[in-house]
């Protein structure tokens, strides 16, 4: 790499002091982390089932990670890889309707794999299957991201994987990598970990160069780190260092900082945090706030929610927006749309992406959240607006 590289080279060797570690985050210290796993993890190769020594170890991990309070969610590959010789598909290479009839066989295997590995632990599987779409068109990507956080909520461990039964090579992500970045865009996490057959990112390819040079701390994403990526290994895997690579421009433009450890070992994520060998790549400084300009400036709002005082004192302390702040509706939007708070007076406090149509925002205004089922007919979120899907304008602070 060029010597002026946004590498953090000053110490190849496994990061343990310096100001290299005072950057490396520390998995116990997530609020939310997001942990993908491969097929060549989850499918012991001997027999085309599922790793469970392997599993069990990890399920101990996330149960520990819960007990101190980290939310954990992971994407997990392997339900074609599950079932290729129970279908008898040995060759190398499959046909796009073969995948997909192998992913509706081995989905089964999987969730059912994940599900007995959490539960030993005392934890609840959620299983979700997501296509290129839902994390792309706004309104799918709200409904799971509403999906998720009530998982969380109830204590459940939400198990995620492509749905490669119905996408097509048109519409989907093509591997895991990335849609465990969308995940953790989507959902806001903290930290993103990408278990793999390698220690992280290299100089080089170390498996083709004997001198290739172990990078510990990645700053900033550029040509350099991009050409230090290596074609996909092979077996089960079909990402490889450059859809991780991918994968952490996705992550930490979001703000996310992301690690790629080696996955084979028992108890992976406590190896992580015990100083296993790792690539982190840090989060952008502006990544937390690119959504909030996006959502401030971007948008063209489609109409307004009048609150009272007490609703904006709420806003200032942080919270969200809820239906018994406010006074009127104004305008004509759907799910998602961007929209003003205004004062009672017409003063501009924020803007946001609300949680509901217009015609059921009217209905639910000036009422409790535990009110909004009764007066929908069905049970919506508790906030108008999200405080995640919201940015305040200076007046607000000026007690406006």
């Amino acid at each position: 790499m060029n010597a002026g590289s946004p590498v953090d080279r000053k110490h190849p060797e496994p990061a343990g002091s310096g100001a290299v570690q005072a950057q490396i985050p520390c998995p116990l210290e997530a609020r939310l982390l997001v942990v993908k796993i491969g097929s060549a993890l989850i499918v012991d190769p001997a027999t085309a089932a599922p790793n469970t020594a392997w599993l069990d170890t990890l399920a101990a991990d996330v149960a520990a990670l819960r007990a101190r309070g980290t939310h954990v969610i992971i994407v997990s590959s392997g339900a074609i890889a599950l079932a290729r010789r129970a279908l008898g598909l040995t060759q190398p290479r499959l046909r796009l309707e073969e995948k997909q009839a192998a992913a509706s066989v081995g989905q089964i295997r999987l969730a059912q794999a994940w599900a007995e590995a959490l539960a030993r632990h005392g934890l609840v599987a959620a299983q979700l299957l997501l296509t290129f779409g839902d994390t792309e068109d706004r309104r799918r990507h709200l409904n799971a991201r509403a999906t998720l956080r009530t998982l969380l909520e109830f204590g459940c461990v939400p198990v995620i994987n492509e749905n490669d039964s119905v996408a097509t090579a048109e519409i989907r992500f093509g591997d895991n990598d990335r849609l465990a970045a969308r995940v953790a865009q989507m959902i806001g996490a903290d930290q993103l970990v990408l278990f793999s057959d390698i220690d992280g990112l290299y100089t080089a390819d170390p498996r083709r160069d004997p001198a290739a040079i172990h990078i510990p701390v990645v700053t900033t994403i550029d040509g350099a780190v991009e050409s230090a990526a290596g074609d996909p290994p092979p077996g089960y895997s079909s990402g490889g260092m450059r859809t991780k690579i991918a994968a952490a421009r996705i992550a930490t433009e979001a703000g996310c900082a992301m690690a790629v450890t080696l996955g084979h070992r028992p108890h992976p994520l406590r190896a992580l945090a015990e100083g296993a060998r790792c690539t982190w790549f840090l989060p952008a400084p502006e990544g937390r706030s690119a959504r909030k300009r996006w959502i401030a400036g971007s948008l063209s709002p489609a109409g307004a929610f009048r609150i009272d005082a007490g609703a904006a004192r709420a806003l200032t302390a942080g919270g969200s927006l809820l239906p018994a702040g406010v006074v009127a509706v104004d305008g004509q939007f759907e799910r998602g749309d961007a929209v003003l708070v205004l004062s009672q007076d017409g003063v501009r406090l924020g803007q946001g992406l609300t949680a509901y149509a217009s015609e059921d925002a009217v209905r639910i205004a000036g009422k409790r959240s535990d009110a909004i089922e009764a007066a929908l007919g069905w049970r919506g979120r508790d906030e108008l607006i999200h405080r995640d899907d919201l940015v305040l304008f200076s007046s607000i602070s000026r007690g406006a």
